[in-house]
């Protein structure tokens, strides 16, 4: 994996890239899953990506972190925490849905109804952009209430599944490069 950002030169990147397992042939032949379970057993390289994330959202003014479910959901309280935001959970059905297309089919997203409030400035937070059909679905819920998306933020990209090119002109902070799906 590699470092898509100014961050090259930062040697937490390394050690955030290896410690990611690649997982060939699942969930199904032909996609190359990228597991983060291991950076979580890593209590060094996990700190270090909130640390990196902290460090790009500190002085922004965000006042929510939005995290996908379910990895968004891991990566999100920590950096909402330290930044001085609310965590806003963006799960799968029955709310405020928003119905998007994933790799293998489509899901729905959706959010407590008052989680947010209009003009509040947020960053939507996951471990993995691919197609880029969930981080698209949090960007338009959040946006139909009226809040401002500052920003998407992974720790992986695939870049060759071109999903940057579905986030409308969203700026996307990324830690590494994923190997092909």
């Amino acid at each position: 994996m590699a470092s898509k950002d100014s961050k090259d030169q930062d040697p937490r990147i390394a050690k955030i890239s290896s410690a990611i397992r690649i997982i060939p042939d699942f969930p199904k032949p032909g996609i190359m899953f990228q597991d983060i379970t291991t950076l979580l057993l890593d209590t060094k390289a996990f700190k270090d990506t909130i640390d990196l994330f902290v460090e790009r959202y500190r002085d922004q003014n965000i006042s929510v972190v939005a995290g996908v479910e379910a990895r968004g959901f891991i990566f999100g309280p920590p950096i909402a925490l330290a930044i001085g935001a609310k965590f806003v959970p963006m799960r799968k059905p029955k709310k405020l849905p928003e119905e998007y297309s994933l790799e293998y089919g489509t899901d729905k997203i959706e959010m407590h109804v008052g989680a947010v409030q209009p003009g509040e400035r947020a960053l939507v937070i996951d471990d993995l952009i691919a197609t880029g059909g969930t981080l698209c679905a949090a960007i338009k819920l959040l946006e139909r209430v009226g809040v401002n998306v500052v920003e998407c933020a992974c720790v992986i990209e695939l870049p060759e599944l071109k999903g940057r090119e579905k986030l409308g002109g969203k700026s996307l902070f990324i830690l590494v490069e994923g190997e092909g799906a």
